[in-house]
C-alpha cells in the first residue's frame, strides 16, 4: 500500500487535523499542511470514509 492509499484509508481530514496540530504545536514550516490537502477536504472528498479521496472508491469492485 502506497502513501496516498494509506492517507486515503486514514482520512484525509483525519490527516490534516494531524498536520496542523503538529504546525500549531511546533511552529515549524515543516508541518505546514500541504495546499492540496487542505483543499480536498474543503472539497469534500475525505477517502475510503466516504467513496473518494485520492483513489476513487464507489466505482471499484471487489472479486
Amino acid at each position: 500500500m502506497g502513501p496516498l492509499a494509506t492517507a486515503d484509508l486514514i482520512g484525509l481530514d483525519t490527516i490534516l487535523q494531524s498536520v496542523q496540530g503538529l504546525h500549531t504545536a511546533f511552529a515549524d514550516s515543516k508541518y505546514r499542511p500541504c495546499p492540496l490537502l487542505v483543499r480536498m477536504v474543503d472539497a469534500g472528498p475525505l477517502g475510503r470514509k466516504n467513496g473518494r479521496g485520492f483513489f476513487d472508491y464507489a466505482t471499484a469492485r471487489t472479486t
